[in-house]
């Protein structure tokens, strides 16, 4: 990156003073720069100035690896989402809660382990926080509406862990954060850790917060990063199949199933949703924000992923860790960032290039058909098989179909409207399509009522 980078240096340095931040860490990654880190303070810490390799606590957003273990889990055949947590962890209550419904803050659990944990600093390990699960409350009926909990996702680390035979610390550090070459993100304490402070609201003095150690709800907020790890990680969210493309972390597909909303997170404004263990932040213009915000005493952090619009690189993510635990302007610095980097520096448009015609047995579904009065293009494009509707949105992604095995006039939708549904080809003598039926609704050349008469003969 270079151009834009005094407008980026810009506003991550006006977010440190307006925030009065000791210490501010960001970074962008995208698919076709370099990243771009730029630390802004100071670390309060006398062996290790400021710098690149500096460590920030990134609180919840550690949930979003706990998420991804669960995940992994499910695609491996270990655990089902549907399945209540007393499947696999011998619980003295509230085992009736789904591991879907603990990933999207639905499952009506308290935020936190029994006890004044905040008030005490002393948090269960992982046996008492599972053993005393009879002395959390059900605030919020099983599926009611979303309630988040520190809880919920800690009793899902410690399920995968049982699952793995290890600890949630060892987990995490051998199936993410090794495969990505996430090497500046911890579980433990490390020696570049910045100092987290409360900062004053009527004077410029900061006090150091204490250091907190988990324990056993460390899959909830215990990690420690630096901010160019965090934006590789955010990078991940949003395009897995470009910062994983073997897949040795999770399938594309199975990012993609995270990023579904399952939940808003408030009724009356619909400005932010939870997928699979992910906030998602709508960003106007068919444009999603992907990832998490974290806290932790003396720290706040945001990490996330951009998703769809024009200019969008791919794999563009954003990391904004900073040592207050009381600047907002670090979350919103983070979003700031994302919209910066693709209207100052958009990803090149591609050349358009002819590419081999489609095949001859879907050539006669190519044009324009007609279902329920309205209006579709079917279409070749990247070697798939694609229909949009006439006047549909800009920017609205098309359905894209794929032959099921063995049976090349059955097709599924795979992305984009009746995702799922399938697409059946009818055939005249000459083995040209004449008709088809896509989620059950017949598509013709011509506009028919239903009782398959021409909309153009008037009535009958």
């Amino acid at each position: 990156m270079s151009a834009p980078t005094p407008r980026y240096e810009r506003a991550a340095r006006r977010a440190q003073a307006d925030g009065r931040i000791p210490a501010l860490a960001v970074a962008l990654h995208r698919a076709d720069r370099e990243p771009w880190v730029l630390t802004v303070g100071e670390s309060g810490n006398p062996d290790h100035p400021l710098g690149v390799n500096s460590r920030f606590r990134i609180g919840s957003v550690t949930k979003t690896f706990t998420a991804v273990l669960v995940m992994q889990a499910r695609d491996e055949g270990l655990l089902d989402l549907d399945q209540p947590i007393s499947a696999h962890l011998d619980v003295p209550a509230h085992g009736d809660a789904t591991i879907r419904r603990l990933l999207s803050h639905t499952a009506g659990f308290q935020r936190e382990p029994h006890g004044d944990v905040w008030d005490t600093l002393v948090t269960p390990d992982a046996v008492r926080l599972v053993a005393e699960l009879d002395r959390a409350e059900r605030v919020l009926p099983n599926a009611r509406r979303y309630h988040y909990s520190n809880l919920g996702l800690a009793v899902l680390g410690h399920l995968v862990a049982r699952l793995r035979g290890g600890t949630w610390a060892e987990i995490v550090a051998d199936r993410i954060l090794g495969p990505l070459g996430l090497t500046r993100t911890t579980v433990a304490t490390p020696p570049e850790a910045v100092v987290g402070y409360v900062v004053d609201a009527y004077s410029d003095a900061a006090r150091p917060e204490p250091p907190v150690d988990l324990g056993g709800v460390g899959p909830a907020a215990q990690l420690w990063s630096a901010a160019g790890d965090m934006a590789r990680w955010a990078g991940f969210l949003a395009s897995p199949e470009i910062v994983d493309p073997d897949g040795r972390v999770l399938a594309a597909a199975t990012v993609d199933e995270m990023r579904w909303p399952l939940t808003t997170t408030d009724e009356t404004l619909w400005a932010a949703g939870f997928g699979l263990g992910l906030i998602l932040a709508p960003d106007g213009r068919r444009v999603m924000h992907v990832g998490h915000d974290g806290a932790m005493p003396g720290f706040l952090a945001g990490v996330y992923g951009r998703r769809g619009g024009e200019g969008d690189p791919g794999a563009l993510g954003c990391a904004v860790l900073g040592s207050s635990g009381t600047a907002g302007e670090t979350n919103e610095l983070v979003h700031e960032l994302l919209r910066l980097a693709v209207d100052l520096d958009p990803a090149e448009i591609r050349p358009w290039r002819a590419a081999p015609p489609a095949p001859v047995t879907y050539r006669s579904v190519l044009g324009r058909w007609w279902s329920e009065g309205s209006e579709f293009v079917f279409g070749w494009h990247d070697g798939r098989l694609q229909a949009r509707a006439v006047g549909a949105p800009a920017g609205r992604p098309p359905a894209i179909f794929e032959p099921l095995p063995g049976e090349p006039d059955v097709l599924r939708t795979v992305s984009g409207r009746e995702a799922g549904e399938r697409l059946r080809l009818t055939r005249d003598d000459a083995g040209s399509v004449t008709r088809m039926h896509w989620a059950t609704y017949r598509f013709t050349r011509l506009q028919e009522g239903f009782d398959g008469g021409l909309a153009s003969d008037g009535p009958l």
